[in-house]
């Protein structure tokens, strides 16, 4: 094996994050995510879980420690990761096709290959047939997809996701945990998954780590035992339900309860 391969997708080394005034939102942060992982960050409110996903997209920059993704800085590694955020961020102003291939634009990428990968990522998302159609002609799950379709048009090697289904109701909310798996499956990123929800992050992840609160600090990372492919039986396994009742008991630990 190369030396190359081994490099660590994601590397924290004793980060600490503070704003403002000097209040510590993240506490000496050592956490190492390979290549090919799903990792989910579940904690409470103000624990400092966006704050990890701004820290590895260069977005804000560590206030003591280093960080290093696949071996370079944030800042130099970006033109390797694409950021979903909560809400789908569209241009209302543009059709489904135009914005999924925003980010190809901006690349200067030719218009042979825009018009080829955005018609690929239409179908890969199942939207090819609503490509013409504007935002607000859209359902929320939709708006969404075409949303991951947009950060995945530059062919990332790694995917940032902050709370993306929060805003959508739960039989919504899971068939997009179920479509991200599958576009994982083709297209091989690794995940970095923030969430509130521990049914979520157990279904989606190989691995979850608990941050527990003021100053956010890592206060347990397990492994998630399920095979893939998963599907919507799985929720119904007791397996799963387990997972589900250890990972919220980890995270009541995090909150001293």
């Amino acid at each position: 094996m190369s030396a190359a391969s081994t490099v660590p997708q994601v590397e924290f080394a004793a980060v600490t994050k503070s704003y403002g005034t000097g209040r510590v939102v993240l506490d000496a942060i050592a956490l190492t995510i390979q290549k090919g992982e799903f990792v989910s960050i579940i904690g409470p409110s103000g624990c400092g879980k966006s704050t990890v996903l701004k820290l590895i997209s260069g977005l804000t920059p560590p206030t003591n420690g280093t960080i290093r993704i696949d071996g370079m800085t944030p800042r130099d590694a970006r033109e390797t990761i694409s950021f979903i955020f909560q809400d789908a961020t569209l241009l209302p102003w543009r059709t489904v096709r135009d914005n999924v291939g925003l980010g190809l634009e901006l690349e200067r990428a030719g218009s042979n290959r825009r018009k080829k990968t955005t018609a690929a990522l239409l179908e890969l998302v199942r939207l090819q047939d609503v490509a013409e159609a504007y935002p607000r002609e859209l359902s929320g799950g939709m708006k969404m997809r075409a949303s991951i379709a947009r950060a995945l048009a530059t062919n990332p090697r790694l995917l940032l996701m902050d709370e993306p289904f929060a805003a959508l109701d739960e039989m919504t909310r899971d068939r997009m945990n179920e479509e991200l798996l599958r576009l994982r499956a083709e297209q091989k990123w690794t995940g970095v998954f923030v969430t509130h929800s521990v049914a979520e992050a157990v279904f989606l992840s190989t691995r979850i780590v608990v941050l527990s609160p003021h100053p956010g600090r890592i206060h347990a990372s397990f492994q998630v035992d399920l095979p893939f492919p998963r599907t919507a039986l799985l929720r119904e396994l007791p397996e799963f339900e387990a997972l589900v009742a250890r990972a919220s008991h980890v995270l009541r630990e995090a909150l001293g309860q």
